[in-house]
């Protein structure tokens, strides 16, 4: 079992965290989880002026400073942007940090999205929230870790597959009461602002965020909302933690 209530974000940048599930982890917060961001790349690729290193020390900082703004924990598993891969080495760095964080809920990116790092990054999180249990997996300085968490992903990017199809989350939680936490923490990746208006002319990215959470919130009355669906294959625990955790700030589908 796990050891204490501590909930794991597993996303393919720094700022995915914060457009997809930040509300949902302050609400966690809020009752007492110990919440962990992990990103698998420093978001080395995120700049037009900074290199690879500048902007990498830049965006762990910010990716550290918006985890603090719930008093959790940021860590990297130091990727590179573009070449997440589904490899060895990527389940490795991926199952020591479950080992090590020992979580009860992870939240992972889509397995469907615009991009293939954040689909990698979700099906790094499935196989390692399962395989962080065997035994014969030897990695130097973790023991294995019994529990399979509950493992929920997160909508994709704008809320759509890669063929524009909308995605029915299934489960959404109301964060109209943090919305402003969450806009805190995004505010956090200051050096994005000017990167995402770069590659795409797309300003004032936190009106980009609030429009989609109150999109969704809009399906089921509610103000501001984030959607996930919870994986359910076999093995994997059935119940609903988010809704016993959270209550009536979650409606099911």
């Amino acid at each position: 079992m796990a050891d204490k209530k501590t909930a794991l974000c597993i996303v393919a940048h720094p700022d995915d965290a914060e457009f997809q599930c930040a509300g949902t982890l302050a609400l966690l917060a809020q009752k007492g989880w110990d919440i962990h961001i992990a990103t698998m790349t420093p978001g080395d690729a995120g700049s037009v002026k900074l290199n690879r290193e500048e902007i990498s020390r830049v965006r762990r900082g910010e990716a550290a400073n918006a985890a603090a703004l719930l008093k959790g924990t940021y860590h990297c598993l130091e990727c590179d942007d573009v070449f997440i891969m589904y490899d060895r080495e990527t389940l490795l760095k991926t199952i020591a940090l479950i080992r090590k964080v020992r979580p009860l809920i992870v939240l992972a990116a889509s397995p469907s999205d615009y991009m293939i790092d954040h689909e990698v990054a979700g099906q790094a999180a499935q196989t390692a929230c399962l395989a962080a249990g065997i035994p014969n997996i030897k990695i130097v300085g973790t023991d294995p870790y019994s529990y399979i968490p509950h493992l929920y992903y997160l909508d994709p990017m704008q809320g759509t597959d890669i063929f524009g199809r909308e995605i029915n989350s299934g489960i959404l939680v109301d964060i109209s009461s943090v919305i402003d936490i969450k806009e805190k923490m995004l505010c956090c990746h200051a050096s994005q602002r000017n990167w995402l208006f770069e590659i795409s002319k797309v300003d004032e990215y936190v009106l980009m965020m609030k429009a989609f959470a109150k999109k969704k919130g809009g399906l089921v009355n509610m103000e501001y909302a984030e959607g996930f669906r919870q994986h359910l294959g076999f093995s994997y625990p059935q119940f609903n933690i988010l809704q016993s955790e959270l209550g009536d700030l979650v409606y099911v589908t």
